[in-house]
This record gives C-alpha cells, sequence and structure tokens, in this order.
C-alpha cells in the first residue's frame, strides 16, 4: 500500500493555498498537471480546496493542452508543472496558448530558495547549481510572468492576473517549494479589472463613427477573441445595429450562427465563394471586431487582395485605425458602443445556406464526400466540437453547422495532437453540452492517452478517428506522397478505450456508409463516451485540401 503524504496545514493562509483560492476566484473550478516533488505544495493546496479538482493528464503536454481547451470555455484555467522538466514539456501546449490567446495561468514549483541561495546540485536541473535557466524560458511564453515569495504574493497575483486578462493570453506563475508553504504576509491591494479609459473610448467610436458615415460599403469581421472573452452576443448585437453583412474566417467558425441573414459566407483568400469575396474585399470599411489573425491557413497562402488601409481593427485592449493607435480603449466596450449605432440603410440579409446533403449508400465505402456531410447533420445545437489540426478540420469548417454548435481547432498554431486533451478540457469546462472530437490517426497517436483521463474523470466526449494510413495532410502537401515518413503505426484503434480503462464506452470501427450511420446513432445515444475509428482512403481528401494537393501536383507534377 502506497503510503500517502500528509494534507497540507490549512490552519493559516500559506503561498501555495493563497495562489489556489485567488485563481478559484476567477472562475477555475479544476487544475490540469502532473505532480512532482517541487510542485508537491501546489497540488496538496488543490486537494485542500473545496473549489479547485486536481485532474491528474497522462503528460505536461497533454495537461497544457487541456488547460488551453478548458480556457476557451470558461474564461482562464490553471496548469501546474514540475520545475524544468515539466514545464518544459508543457511549453508548446502554453505558447500555442499565447499565439490564439487562451488564458492558462501556468504554476510552476521550483526547487527551494533554500538550495537555490546554496547553488546545490539538485535533479531537474543542468547541474551547475543555477536554478534561474528556465524561468526566461517559460516567461517567453506567457504574456507577464512572476517569483512569487510570501511578501510579494498578494500584489504579484493581483498584477499577474490584469495583465493575463487584458491580454487574454497565459501568465507563468513560478513558486519555491519552501516559500510555497511559508505564511502568506497580508497586504492591503485590491483586485485590478482591465477597464477603458473614458476619453480615449469617446475618441475611438468619434472616429470609428465617422468612418462608417463616410463610408458606402461596410463589412464586420469577426475575430476568434470574441469567443476567447465569451462576447457573442455583444458582437452580434453590435453587427446588427449596424445591419452589415459579417464574414469569418476558419478561425471563428460558427462565432456567430450561420443562419444569421448578415452572414456572408467564410473568408479563404481566393478559395472563398465569389459573393463572400467581393463583399470584403470590395468593401469601403472592413471592422475588424477582435483582430482577425490573417495567417496563411485562413487566406489560403494569401491568396487575398484585402486592402489593410480600409481597415479598423479593434483590439482587445486598443484601437488601430491606419498608422493611428488609440490605446486603453476595451473591445467590449467599443462592441457596446457600437450596439447603440443607427443603420443608415436596410439591414444586409444574405440568403442563409442549408446543411450539406447527406450522400451514399449503406454498402459504400466510406469517402469524405460522404463523410463531412455527415459530420455536419450529427452535430446539434448545445454540442461543441473540436477540430484537429489538418484534414478534419479542413473539412468540417467549409460546412454549414447547425447554429448552437461551438467550434474550437488550433489553427494558428498548428500542433498536432492538440484537440484529443483539448476535448477533454472543453468537456470538463462545460459538461452541460456535448463535446465531439473530430481527429486524424496520426494526430491522435501523439495524445491519444488522455483518452484514458477522460474516462477516469467522467467526460464523455464522441470521438471519431479518421483511420486513413497516415498523415494525410502531408501527403497532401508533398509531391511524393508516398514518403514512408508520413507512415504512422497500425493501431487497433476502436480497442483504445477499453484498454485505457474506458470499459463502458460505446465503440466501433466502421467501413461502410452503413456501418457509419448505426454507429453515429449509438454513440448519441450513449450516456457515456464513445469512439468510433472511421476507416478511409488514403489519399481521399475532402475539397480544400484536394484543391491544394492539385495546384501542387499541377506545379511540379507527377512524381513517380
Amino acid at each position: 500500500m502506497t503510503k500517502q503524504r500528509p494534507k497540507t496545514d490549512t490552519s493559516a493562509v500559506n503561498v501555495a493555498d493563497y495562489i489556489v483560492a485567488r485563481l478559484a476566484a476567477e472562475g477555475i473550478d479544476h487544475c490540469f498537471g502532473v505532480a512532482g516533488d517541487y510542485v508537491f505544495p501546489i497540488c496538496d493546496a488543490v486537494d485542500n480546496s473545496a473549489k479547485v479538482k486536481w485532474i491528474g493528464c497522462a503528460n505536461e503536454l497533454n495537461a497544457s493542452y487541456a488547460a488551453d481547451g478548458y480556457a476557451r470555455i470558461r474564461g482562464a484555467a490553471m496548469l501546474a508543472t514540475t520545475y524544468g522538466v515539466g514545464e518544459l514539456s508543457a511549453m508548446n501546449g502554453v505558447m500555442g496558448a499565447k499565439a490564439e490567446r487562451s488564458l492558462v495561468f501556468h504554476v510552476v514549483g521550483m526547487p527551494s530558495y533554500q538550495h537555490q541561495r546554496l547553488h546545490k546540485i539538485a535533479h531537474h536541473t543542468l547541474g551547475d547549481g543555477v536554478f534561474g535557466n528556465f524561468v526566461e524560458l517559460s516567461a517567453g511564453a506567457a504574456c507577464c510572468h512572476a517569483v512569487i515569495n510570501p511578501e510579494n504574493c498578494v500584489v504579484e497575483m493581483e498584477r499577474i492576473i490584469a495583465e493575463a486578462r487584458r491580454n487574454n493570453q497565459p501568465a507563468y506563475i513560478a513558486v519555491p517549494s519552501d516559500y510555497a508553504l511559508s505564511p502568506v504576509v497580508s497586504a492591503d491591494v485590491k483586485p485590478i479589472v482591465p477597464k477603458s479609459n473614458e476619453a480615449a473610448l469617446q475618441k475611438a467610436m468619434a472616429i470609428i463613427a465617422e468612418r462608417i458615415n463616410k463610408a458606402k460599403s461596410i463589412v464586420a469581421f469577426p475575430a476568434f477573441t470574441i469567443s476567447r472573452l465569451g462576447l457573442q452576443k455583444e458582437a452580434q448585437k453590435a453587427i446588427e445595429a449596424l445591419g452589415c453583412p459579417f464574414v469569418t474566417t476558419l478561425m471563428e467558425k460558427c462565432v456567430i450562427g450561420e443562419s444569421h441573414p448578415q452572414f456572408a459566407g467564410m473568408y479563404a483568400g481566393a478559395v472563398s465563394e465569389p459573393k463572400t469575396r467581393k463583399i470584403i474585399e470590395g468593401a469601403d470599411l472592413v471592422l475588424d471586431l477582435g483582430g482577425v489573425n490573417l495567417n496563411d491557413i485562413t487566406t489560403a497562402a494569401y491568396s487575398g487582395q484585402l486592402d489593410l488601409s480600409r481597415f479598423v481593427t479593434v483590439g482587445l485592449d486598443d484601437v488601430r485605425i491606419g498608422d493611428q493607435v488609440i490605446a486603453n480603449v476595451r473591445l467590449e466596450d467599443i462592441l457596446s458602443g457600437l450596439a447603440k449605432l443607427k443603420p443608415s440603410s436596410a439591414p444586409y440579409k444574405g440568403k442563409p445556406q442549408g446543411l450539406a446533403q447527406v450522400n451514399g449508400r449503406p454498402s459504400d465505402k466510406i469517402t469524405m464526400a460522404a463523410l463531412y456531410p455527415r459530420y455536419a447533420a450529427f452535430l446539434r445545437a448545445g454540442d461543441t466540437v473540436i477540430l484537429e489540426t489538418g484534414s478534419s478540420s479542413l473539412g468540417v469548417t467549409p460546412t454549414i453547422l447547425p447554429d448552437g454548435v461551438r467550434v474550437e481547432a488550433q489553427v494558428l498554431w498548428g500542433s498536432i495532437g492538440w484537440a484529443t486533451p483539448a476535448a477533454f478540457g472543453v468537456a470538463l469546462a462545460d459538461p452541460s453540452r456535448r463535446t465531439i472530437l473530430i481527429t486524424g490517426e496520426g494526430s491522435h497517436q501523439l495524445t491519444a492517452n488522455d483518452v484514458g483521463a477522460m474516462g477516469r474523470f467522467g467526460a464523455n466526449v464522441i470521438v471519431f478517428v479518421l483511420n486513413n494510413g497516415g498523415y494525410l495532410i502531408e501527403r497532401a502537401l508533398e509531391e511524393n506522397p508516398d514518403w514512408t515518413y508520413n507512415d504512422v503505426a497500425p493501431w487497433n484503434y476502436a480497442e483504445l478505450p477499453k484498454a485505457l480503462g474506458c470499459a463502458n464506452w460505446y465503440t466501433a470501427r466502421v467501413t461502410t456508409v452503413g456501418e457509419l450511420d448505426e454507429a453515429m446513432k449509438a454513440a448519441r445515444a450513449s450516456k457515456t463516451g464513445a469512439y468510433i475509428e472511421i476507416v478511409g482512403g488514403k489519399m481521399d481528401m475532402p475539397p480544400a485540401l484536394a484543391f491544394a494537393h492539385g495546384q501542387l501536383q499541377a506545379m511540379y507534377g507527377d512524381t513517380p
């Protein structure tokens, strides 16, 4: 029998207890992480907390992905890792959260201050008696950081929380293990709430209103940050007040329901629908609400013709109009101001596009043409769908989805393997919604071990894994799709849940359209998690990926 460590004494508020309690006050109910001796005081504080539950993940990278997913739904998340080996393993996931503005408080337990002062040679170090090597590295994955001690704990936590909230990006909090157990030195500090400077807000609104009045055509471009801050309703009210059309990119899929009459489609450069492209590229004024990320993926390799001089960009904390930047202006306040404006003409009314037609006979093999319309038909209001980077996201996002569906994908950072742990975090963040994971087997192999954590903590995710014999996204972007480095180990995917402890999950391996339809019905009816392995063709691609592959082949010719 394993001897358990004694619980941390909570008769006095120590640094670890204070950190956990203060983050709980930010609406965080779960802490993702992997235990380690330097971070034991934080782990103990979580275990002692009546408000925060410890969620042990298979590894630190998975924990960081799960925290990212959780933060996208709840507005913030907590990640706890040990010094060096733990924090560095988590860094990729934390950096992805920084890139895509997901607020993760990364708490790291450091070696004791006593050992640091004496330059002891300790494990998880480089053996040189130096203990600050990794602070700079981990701080680079965050928008702010602090090394906490009993004297600065209260003040620094308020500064860190305010700055992380202002940027909606990760914060790095390092705590030496002996300081973590020391009583907090009290300080009379009030929480800092980021807010607009009133004069700057009035100036920004006056300029925006003037630009709106002068423009003959306006289009709104709500950014992914709208959903990160939970401002979907506020953005919709602003767009409805303006009466203008709005478009989204792959990163903003379903940020506002796609049946809305002002929705003018998804913009993706040259592969956009012609009407959508004309509306945004020809507009006199583009209202960028939140800071749209026009990267190589969202613009189909920069294939659009957007005139950025026509953009008014409302960031999280500033407004940018040409070369002019008006600082200390919050996005939510600008949205509130826009919602009070009166449109100068009748609202734009597009023709909502319905769901794609489901096709294929029951005995047919599963093709992408049959699969992606089925995903759209399977989803319903109240679902949150998590899309893996690669063919999964490129297949689902061009398809119109029902209103009330929430979509999360890591489009900019694009770290394969993100979606499986992120789905775990999303499911814990809001169990009132059904979480649907759509991934491919190549990405899934990187982080599939946290399917076990889903079962352990009752996260009843429906998992769809497309098994097409390797990395389809890489094959599509290659002159020669047969390079062996795009192959993966041939796992028996449908058997994974049981092996990982999810014995009561519904599982199936499907090869025909009829089998897929039956499995989807069973998964939807399941009261526990469900896991469906879908066998597809090695080079069968969704249209967007097939387009890219065709362009590549036309450029280089067939490779024997």
